[in-house]
């Protein structure tokens, strides 16, 4: 799925606005953008097969995701009439001034991209426990589903989701050895809602 919340200090962040976030704002179209992001440049064919779509259905979106500027024609890797695509940026930012964009349009597009994305965290969670057993020892004790309660200020809520980013882009850039044993993608998920006590 878009990493998104809040800006990033990464260069290769595209910055929502409301006219990208209603060209984003679809199932489909975050779905191709996050396999793209997760597992690299692919045909409309290749992700039609992984998420289970026609591909007519994956190029129409495909040149949509394109005319937003959230991919790319990968020329290099295209062989004949093949075109392959590519995530032109690595993650999504969204800024808090979209909840509250005066144009009906874009308040919908901001409710339908937080479902897909609290949608896509689900199944990410739902694959991890259906699948953990599948996994070396090793990652049982290093995947993690935790959840607390805080009685927190706005400001402190905003500071402690501030820490939070920089401890995990803290651990982006280790260098780890392409032949290291046992590594894997890991995606960190940070939620941090605030609720009624009723």
């Amino acid at each position: 799925m878009p990493e998104a919340s809040r800006p990033s200090p990464r260069d290769d962040v595209h910055a929502l606005d409301p006219h990208t976030l209603r060209g984003l704002a679809h199932p489909i179209r975050m779905r191709l953008l996050a396999a793209l992001r997760h597992h690299g440049p692919a045909t409309a064919s290749q992700l039609a097969e992984r998420l289970g779509e026609s591909s007519g259905a994956t190029s129409y979106h495909l040149r949509q995701l394109a005319a937003y500027g959230f991919v790319e024609d990968a020329p290099e890797l295209g062989k004949g009439r093949e075109r392959w695509w590519k995530a032109a940026r690595q993650g999504t930012s969204f800024d808090r001034s979209l909840y509250t964009d005066s144009d009906p349009s874009t308040r919908t597009a901001v409710e339908v991209f937080l479902e897909e994305l609290a949608d896509s965290h689900a199944r990410e969670v739902s694959t991890w426990v259906h699948s953990a057993t599948d996994w070396p020892v090793e990652w049982h004790g290093s995947a993690n589903l935790s959840d607390y309660t805080l009685r927190l200020t706005p400001e402190l809520a905003a500071e402690m989701n501030a820490e939070a980013h920089a401890l995990i882009e803290s651990y982006r850039d280790r260098a780890i050895p392409e032949d290291a044993e046992n590594v894997a993608q890991v995606r960190v998920h940070l939620h941090a809602l605030p609720q009624t006590e009723d």
